[in-house]
This record gives structure tokens, sequence and C-alpha cells, in this order.
């Protein structure tokens, strides 16, 4: 499962920022390994990561680890580098991203933050008016399942200060919620020749100037009632010189939603099954809370937290590459559950469902 972690460029990132300064004794390596075991083992304290870990010393030396202590990974916790860990899920990321990629195929990435609750557990976390904790800030290529960049914030971060960090790749169309209204990086997207779809704000004034003709209504869950190219409303200076497009429709529920574009030659309804496809980021959020272990923290310091995050989230990437590698088809929770049952068993992921070879050879009976 650590294949893809290549030891050299991983050495390369730990000398980068003197991540073995504080711990000698300790390296990086030992770390990540252990707070990946933590992650997929499913144990919640430093004392059983610690016990589990140890009770398998007979395999420390093929992962090229030893003998794990609480204090040592307490101390580590709280003062390792959190750029060590950060580099290796951007390396992972590339990688799953080189392995999914298909020629031809347009380009969709998903923006949201999830915010990860503290409460009374740390209180240095920061209140944003909801919670008092962190926030998970992810962008996400549902077509490949694979999260291609995050960050780790406080709470009362605001999600397009973020966002408008993210890299704008041209071809691309970058989907979000109407958390990130902001003119300025609309039109920085537009200007990179990259779409958006979004959703719009109610306070937002538009005046459609050109009605568009409607071939196609229904689409999955949903029925457009509108579709014109608008332009913005302002008693200001403020100005968006780029094609918009407002689109609205009917859910099945009954609730009409409207979405601003940039993208005039998609129709309607695959504009808006583009914004449906939003919710794919947050069941990786629901995903990584509920089977990875980000909802009890091994430390309740800021940099403990950030690096259990990222251990979360690089254990994701691991087994994404892994189910990709072997060709497993199954669903990543049970592929999940069964690494777990079996971390230090020596098994073939690809047979990783499959019961253990029987012995071909029979007994010779008494004559």
């Amino acid at each position: 499962l650590l294949e893809p972690i290549n030891r050299r460029q991983f050495r390369t990132a730990v000398d980068g920022v003197d991540g073995d300064a504080y711990d000698k004794s300790f390296t990086s390596w030992d770390h990540l390994v252990a707070l990946i075991y933590a992650q997929l083992s499913g144990n919640d304290s430093l004392r059983a990561v610690v016990a589990g870990f140890n009770a398998n010393s007979q395999h420390h030396y093929h992962l090229g680890t030893g003998k794990l202590r609480r204090s040592t990974l307490s101390d580590a916790n709280a003062r390792r580098p959190v750029s060590v860990f950060a580099q290796t899920f951007a390396t992972l990321s590339a990688m799953a991203s080189r392995q999914l990629r298909c020629e031809g195929k347009e380009m969709v990435r998903l923006i949201d933050a999830s915010p990860i609750p503290l409460g009374k557990v740390c209180n240095w976390a920061t209140w944003n008016g909801r919670i008092r904790g962190m926030k998970l800030h992810a962008v996400y290529d549902p077509k490949g399942d694979v999260p291609s960049s995050v960050e780790v914030t406080s709470a009362n971060v605001n999600d397009i200060e973020i966002g408008r960090q993210v890299p704008i790749q041209p071809g691309t169309t970058y989907v979000f919620d109407k958390g990130y209204c902001r003119f300025d990086w609309w039109q920085k997207i537009n200007d990179s020749k990259a779409l958006f779809v979004t959703r719009a704000k109610q306070r937002i004034r538009l005046r459609a100037f050109k009605h568009r003709t409607i071939r196609k209504r229904k689409g999955d869950g949903f029925k457009i009632i509108a579709d014109d190219e608008v332009k913005l409303v302002s008693k200001g200076d403020s100005r968006l010189p780029i094609p918009l497009r407002r689109i609205k429709l009917r859910r099945e529920n009954g609730g009409v939603m409207t979405l601003l574009t940039n993208d005039l030659d998609r129709t309607a309804v695959e504009i808006a099954a583009l914004y449906k496809s939003r919710w794919q980021i947050e069941l990786l959020f629901r995903w990584i809370k509920q089977h990875l272990d980000i909802r009890k923290f091994l430390g309740t310091n800021d940099n403990a937290i950030r690096l259990q995050v990222l251990a979360a989230m690089i254990a994701y990437l691991l087994l994404r590459i892994a189910a990709r590698t072997n060709c497993i088809k199954m669903l990543p929770l049970r592929l999940a559950e069964l690494v777990g049952q079996l971390l230090f068993t020596r098994r073939a992921l690809a047979t990783i469902d499959k019961p253990p070879p029987i012995n071909p050879s029979r007994r010779q009976s008494c004559k």
C-alpha cells in the first residue's frame, strides 16, 4: 500500500524543510507510517496506535520503521512541519491524476470546504458563528475521484479567500457554490480561458438582454424554466466585463435554483447537471469524516490536527491508487474496511477480498 510513496522524493521534501530537526530518532518516515496506520486501523488514541503498531514488530524492518513510543509520537505531532505531509499529498495527487487522465475528456474541478468541529476539546480554536474548530478546503476531480489539493485553515477563514489561491487551468470547468461569489475571481477564471458554474446569491442584480432557446428542459431531478444571457446591474462603478448566463431550474421538491456561468456552449441541462455533480465533493467529505479518523484526534494542538487531516487525505489517495493499480472494482468503503483488517498481513491487494489458497496436496490414506 505504501509503494507509491517515493522514498527519495520524500527524503528530499524532509531535507528541504529540515523536518527531522527536533526528532532525529523518530524520523518523518516513521511519523508518516504511524499516522497512516492510525488512519487505516481505526485506532483513535495514542495508546491504541502504539499498542497495535508495536504488537506487529516483526514487520517493522520491512516498513523501514522501529518501535513506537507514545511520548515521542505526541511530541512529533506537536512540532513536525506540516509541509512534509503536504508535499507528500501533492506528489500522490499528481500521480493519481496521471493514472486517471483520459485524453479528450472534459476537465471538471469541484471546489468546496467542510468544517472540522473541535468543540470544547481545543479552547484555542476560533469560532465562526456556527462551530468552534477548523475548516478543510479541497479541490476535487469528480471523474477520477481524486482530491487535487487540500488546505486546512481556521474555521473563520472565508471560503473565497482560499478559492482565489487555486491555480486556474485553461479548458477546465470549476464548479462551486454561492460562498465563492467574488467578481474579480470570476473574471480571472474567464481570462484564463476556463469556465465556471456557480449558484447566484439573491442580492446580485442582473438584467437579461437575450433569451436563449431551450430545446431540452428535463434533466435528472430538475426542469429548466429559463435560460438568459445577462449583465450585472449596479448603482456603483463595479462591472463584470465577461459573458454571463443565468439558468433557472425547478427541482423535484419544488424549489427554484438560479445558476450563473460564463459557458455559452453547453446546453442548460448539461450545466445544471454539472452543478448537481458538486454533491460528489460533499460525499467525499462525509466519507472521510465517517470512515477515516478525523473525528477524534491524536493531539489537541493546531499542528497535530493539521498533520492528522493530511494523513487522512494521504491514506485516501493511497487507497484510490491501490484500487486503480490492482483493478479493484469494489466500493471504496469495502476496500478501506478490508485493508484495516489486514494491515500487517502478507496479502496481495488484488486478491484482498478472496479467501486464502487451499493447499492442493492431499493426505495419503493408510492401507
